[in-house]
């Protein structure tokens, strides 16, 4: 395998971000610790986390660990939804978490307000739900709002760059075209992997100006393209794992993308970048054909128009 250096890309804002980073989602405080601790070891020098991830601690404590200076790693956290009316609170807590003085790129975790009535004990990181079990959203705010609020952020020097997450064409629409926004996010983070492709708002990130973060790049846990037929063979011929096939068939397509693990071999497996021939990257972008299309991260916000 011809194995080369992790390029970067540029974000809006002139900042430069590896094209590979590490996701941080579902990882126990420990082995989220663990994790980022292998793969700056590795080499790695993007870390991708979250609020409502609750391990930004752990994550800060292995940043800090590291003793790599803190300018030469990218972090990003993101603002959940019980703090969407208060963006500047939100960060200055997951800053406190993290440890850190600034993030390099704060992102709305869903363009999706939630309710903190029913919450008894007053915890932002959760998930609130409604008495009938339904997830509690806030109808009377609106992510345009919480977006507006985010570009204040900027001039606090706590953020260097501001975007999204699990944004659709439509809503990225919706934003350019309200009163007041006057910032263009720096990037959507988006579930993409061959089965979920999104090419057409790969493209309209693309002619914007957006950096476009693929996270579940295998799928899922309960992903079957790891065990393709079709991919395990190509994966042969690079002498590599599926889980690189697929890695780098995102990479090919020149945006970030972000493999969760806690395992050491597979987090310094996951940091290989190397070119797929044209010919498989056709035979990768047939898997829906073959094994159908498929979204692995489907929450259920209601009535809101998340995909469309």
């Amino acid at each position: 395998m011809n194995s080369k250096m992790v390029k970067d890309l540029k974000l809006n804002t002139g900042a430069s971000i590896p094209v590979i980073g590490l996701g941080t989602w579902k990882s126990p405080e420990e082995e989220a610790y663990n994790a980022v601790t292998y793969a700056l070891d590795a080499g790695y020098r993007h870390i991708d986390g979250a609020a409502i991830y609750r391990n930004e601690a752990a994550v800060g404590r292995a940043l800090r660990d590291s003793r790599i200076a803190r300018e030469e790693v990218f972090v990003t956290t993101k603002l959940w939804g019980t703090q969407a009316r208060n963006p500047q609170e939100a960060l200055e807590q997951s800053l406190a978490r993290l440890g850190l003085d600034y993030v390099d790129l704060y992102l709305m975790h869903w363009p999706v307000a939630l309710k903190m009535d029913l919450v008894t004990d007053g915890n932002v990181l959760t998930i609130p739900t409604k008495l009938n079990g339904e997830r509690d959203i806030d109808p009377d705010w609106d992510f345009v709002e919480t977006w507006k609020l985010m570009q204040d952020l900027l001039k606090t020097g706590k953020v260097k760059a501001i975007g999204v997450s699990n944004f659709s064409i439509s809503n990225l629409e919706k934003l350019f075209c309200s009163d007041g926004v006057t910032v263009v996010p720096a990037a959507n983070q988006i579930e993409i992997h061959p089965q979920l492709p999104q090419t057409e708002l790969v493209d309209y990130c693309v002619k914007k100006g957006i950096v476009v973060q693929a996270y579940s790049p295998l799928g899922s846990s309960s992903s079957i393209m790891l065990d393709d037929p079709e991919v395990e063979k190509i994966a042969q011929k690079y002498d590599a794992e599926p889980a690189q096939i697929l890695i780098n068939w995102g990479v090919s397509r020149g945006y970030c993308v972000l493999p969760k693990s806690v395992s050491q071999k597979r987090i310094v497996s996951n940091f290989k970048i190397f070119q797929l021939a044209e010919e498989d990257i056709e035979k990768l972008n047939g898997i829906p054909a073959r094994l159908g299309s498929r979204r692995y991260v489907v929450p259920d916000w209601g009535s809101f128009p998340t995909f469309e």
